[in-house]
This record gives C-alpha cells, structure tokens and sequence, in this order.
C-alpha cells in the first residue's frame, strides 16, 4: 500500500509501504476514505533531523472496516467510522474519567508497529474503545466536519472546557489556525457572550467572524494584551484558549485572563514549562494538555449531523493522497488552514 512518510525537515513523501494487517485480536483493518493533515504535522516539517527510515505520518482519518480481529465485539466488516487522533481501550482508570488521551493501554498512529493515517489503510489497536461508527455514506456533504471532530473539533472544545467557557462570559482565543477556529466554534456552542479572536490572517479572521468571533485582535504579544484590555474596560477575559503553543502565545494568555480567570492550553508547546508569575499572582486556572478526543465524539457527531456546528468548513485545500506532499509546503507557509486527503 502507499502511505505518507517524512524523512527530514521539508522532505515529505509518498511510498509504498508493508500492507496494514491485523495483529492484535483487538485491532481492526480500516481502508481510509478521507485523511488530514495537522498543525502539529508541521512541527517536525520545520525541525526533524534527517532520518535514513522515514517516519510514518497522520493521525486524523475516516475510513470502511475491512476486518476485525476475533475480540472485535463493536466494530464490524463494512462500517464506516471515525477515528480520533489517540487510540484507547475505552475501560483504563483513565478513560472511565474521560481522559482518553492517558488510557493506559492506548497510543500514537504512526509509531512503532501501528500505521499512519496519512495513508491507505491503518491498523486500529483497541478499535471497540477507539472507533466510531458513522451513521452516514462514505460521500455525505458532512463529511468534512466529521473529519474535523478527529482532533481540531475535540481540541478546540478541550480548549474551552479547560477555560471554563460558559454563558455569558467573555473569551479570548490565541490563534486563528484550525484549532483556534474550532475553539471559537466551541465557544459560541458553550454559551460565551464575547469572543475575541487574536489573529492576523484575512481569510481566517473572515471564518472566525462567521463561527461567532466577536472581535479581532491584530496585535502580538504586549501590543495584544494593551488591546484586549481596551476592549474590556481595562480588565481582561473571563477565559482564553491558547492554541499555539510558543512561548510568546502562552504568556500572553497568561496575560489577558483577569484574576481568577481561566486559560485552556492545548497548541503543541515549544517549552513544557510555565511563567511562574503571572498565573501564580493572579489566581489564574490553567489546565488542559492533549484533547481526550475520543470522550467528545458523540456529543460533538449529533450537533455536526444536526448542522448545529460546521467544524468542517475549516478545510480549505482537497489533495489526494499524490498531493500531501504539496498540502504540508501550503499549510507550512499559511496558503492553506487545514488539508483534506480524499482517497
């Protein structure tokens, strides 16, 4: 089969691979239909070290079951399911709280023997704890917004819960990638009155207005924080939804949340660790860290399939499998918010 492989920074590409096959007797055999690729795909396109091997690619996919193991209960030959961006047993400590994204038993796709999604087909370790099947046909119009709740959906909304969204309260969103985009989607779902996007990109900034952003915000770093403050009768927001990553984002959510505010991290972080001030004097909740996608699924499915939520919209590029390579240079140099594998 063919599968997408990076071999160093800037050097995405497409070949043939060992067939995915099953394993475990828990795994399922998914013949992908539709692939992404992430925001956090482009971290290692900047700074990967040359590797002779390759590394598998992808983590966002939708795809038909073409078998199962024998302990598969759930999941069956022909059903066409979602698959979040961690696959999990669904029973760990872990997961009974909803904190898929720790199960116990769970894992990355593209790392050790388990495919990448970014390719033909994938093997699905824990696919009774990990799948979702679709009541849907492989080419219904929704099909980019389902796509969108393998992680930019999910992450947007762990964003917000881990901010303390909630009726009526005014939010501010770092980034306008397509997580943030989603964080914005999440916000209105959750009740906010005030939605502040901080942002820069036109054709971003448009979207954002369309899934309920309120007020944009051009500036960086103090600039930001100065502006932010202006628009709220100097005091900052009651939640922020970092969803960069680099340093510079992470203070100035840090920032922009007024004392006992919130803030909601989930962009890939360049440094693991926090400013020490600011939150501390402030009395400020941070939380969050990578989205238990899996837990949001269902609730999420039901409002994209009610056409409450368009999450998909944030895709703007459609490659096949050929143009991935093309589809990381357009993402990487901000031609494009997010790609779309059809195959």
């Amino acid at each position: 089969m063919r599968a997408t492989l990076m071999y160093g920074a800037g050097d995405v590409r497409v070949e043939d691979v060992p067939d995915a096959h099953l394993i475990e007797p828990g795994d399922a055999l998914v013949r992908v239909t539709r692939a992404a690729v992430c925001g956090s795909d482009l971290w290692p396109y900047k700074s990967m070290e040359p590797s002779e091997t390759g590394r598998r690619m992808g983590h966002e996919f939708i795809g038909i079951v073409e078998e199962v193991g024998k302990e598969v209960g759930t999941i069956r030959k022909g059903d066409l399911v979602v698959s979040p961006f961690l696959w999990s047993d669904g029973t760990c400590v872990f997961c009974q709280r909803g904190l898929h994204s720790s199960c116990l038993h769970g894992g990355r796709y593209g790392w050790g023997d388990v495919d990448g999604g970014q390719g033909e087909a994938v093997r699905v370790p824990q696919a009774d704890g990990t799948l979702v099947v679709l009541p849907v046909e492989k080419d219904d119009a929704l099909m980019p917004s389902l796509l969108a709740l393998t992680d930019v959906m999910g992450t947007g909304h762990h964003a917000a819960l881990g901010a303390r969204v909630g009726p009526g309260k005014t939010v501010a969103v770092v980034g306008d990638g397509a997580v943030g985009l989603c964080g914005v989607i999440a916000s209105k779902r959750l009740g906010a009155a005030r939605i502040i996007l901080l942002g820069r990109q036109p054709d971003r900034i448009a979207l954002a207005k369309e899934f309920g952003a309120t007020d944009i915000v051009t500036e960086r770093g103090d600039e930001a924080v100065e502006r932010v403050r202006e628009l709220t009768d100097g005091l900052g927001v009651d939640s922020v939804l970092e969803c960069v990553g680099l340093e510079e984002a992470v203070i100035t959510a840090l920032e922009l949340a007024i004392p006992g505010g919130a803030v909601g991290r989930v962009g890939i972080p360049e440094d693991e660790t926090l400013p020490g001030g600011v939150p501390f004097w402030k009395n400020v909740i941070v939380s969050g860290g990578p989205s238990p996608v899996r837990a949001y699924i269902e609730e999420l499915l039901a409002d994209v399939l009610a056409g409450k939520i368009e999450p998909g919209r944030v895709f703007d590029r459609v490659e096949d499998l050929d143009g991935v390579p093309d589809g990381y240079r357009a993402m990487n140099e901000r031609e494009s918010i997010k790609v779309m594998i059809e195959l």
